[in-house]
């Protein structure tokens, strides 16, 4: 009898036990976040590698970047949010390049997206493997392997993708320039208003704002900021802190 006691109890703890794994693995899945950031690109240019800014190397034709939050052959889609134009990349191998930077791209992404070299104002958004962008994948990559082998090198250059650019346009592009960094949303605006209360404690920054996005949603940022050289001093400031996924936003 104690017997079938012991061999009732011993099935029913592995199966609570199977039960409990199960849980966990779908929640796993489930709450995978995908990662998304805005922010500037550095565009890879040999030079870059030369004087160590960056410590690893770009094909001028590959596409691909840097991105120090994900992992290596991540699958992205990198977007100019001046025009909407997309490319799928992937991540490389980790390499150090400046804070402010939230990626590293090839010249030939930068190209295919028509950046403004001046304000190379991008989004990175990952690619999960269910999502609906991994059937267009391989085909986009093997539509861009074979352009990529008919362009010469020596076609894809820094002053090229400059070249069209008149003083107007760039005088347009500058009195255009502002954006904030933002820091996190808040479900709570007391819990907003004490991050707010953090940065001003434990940094030299004054420039703290909240804002409403909605009743449940408040938004802490830096900023505005008019010029690149502030927005990147208080960047580079507010990374002391060591915020995971800081975001630079076009404040139109």
């Amino acid at each position: 009898m104690n017997y079938k006691i012991y061999l009732i109890f011993i099935c029913l703890f592995l199966y609570s036990c199977n039960e409990y794994s199960n849980v966990k693995i779908i929640s796993s899945v489930v709450d995978k976040e995908v990662f998304k950031n805005k922010g500037f690109a550095l565009i890879y240019h040999e030079s870059l590698y030369k004087e160590k800014t960056i410590s690893k190397k770009i094909n001028e034709r590959d596409l691909l970047i840097f991105q120090r939050n994900l992992k290596k052959n991540t699958s992205v889609v990198v977007k100019n949010i001046k025009n909407d134009k997309t490319v799928i990349a992937k991540v490389g191998a980790n390499a150090k390049y400046p804070l402010f930077n939230n990626s590293v791209i090839s010249i030939r992404i930068s190209q295919e997206l028509e950046l403004d070299i001046n304000e190379p104002y991008i989004e990175i958004i990952e690619i999960l493997d269910n999502s609906s962008f991994v059937a267009k994948k391989a085909k986009m990559f093997d539509e861009e392997k074979q352009v990529a082998t008919k362009v010469p090198v020596e076609t894809i250059s820094i002053d090229s993708l400059n070249s069209e650019k008149s003083d107007n346009n760039e005088k347009k592009s500058k009195e255009k320039f502002k954006y904030i960094i933002k820091i996190a949303d808040f479900y709570f605006l007391e819990t907003a208003k004490a991050m707010v209360e953090k940065i001003t404690n434990q940094t030299k920054i004054t420039n703290t704002n909240i804002r409403e996005l909605s009743k449940t949603e408040f938004r802490v940022f830096l900023g505005p900021f008019y010029d690149l050289n502030s927005l990147q001093k208080s960047f580079n400031d507010i990374n002391m802190l060591q915020f995971e996924n800081l975001e630079i936003i076009k404040n139109d």
